[in-house]
């Protein structure tokens, strides 16, 4: 596994188990959209999904996913996720807040 993939992994499994991260604005963009896919798949609720997630994400996360996540958003057709720029002149990156969505 490459190191992105490793990092996207982390992220997307740190979103779902906390609900919300802070990290850099590109690493926020790429999680999202790893994310959206992960949950999108949770809703199905077979066992092949669970598979495929246990290949993307951790495998305390994909419990989350499945049990929690995929029923609290089975009638919302996207936009699981939010992300808000941070702006702080201090710092040198710019930072993201990426949290789901209520």
């Amino acid at each position: 596994m490459d190191q992105r993939r490793k990092l996207l992994r982390s992220l997307a499994s740190s979103v779902i188990l906390y609900e919300k991260i802070v990290t850099s604005y590109a690493n926020a963009r790429a999680a999202k959209a790893y994310t959206e896919k992960c949950i999108t798949k949770a809703k199905e609720n077979t066992l092949h999904s669970r598979r495929l997630l246990l290949s993307k994400l951790s495998p305390m996360a994909v419990k989350k996913v499945m049990e929690v996540l995929g029923s609290k958003y089975k009638d919302r057709k996207g936009g699981y996720t939010r992300m808000t720029k941070l702006n702080n002149p201090q710092a040198g990156a710019s930072k993201a807040m990426l949290e789901l969505v209520e």
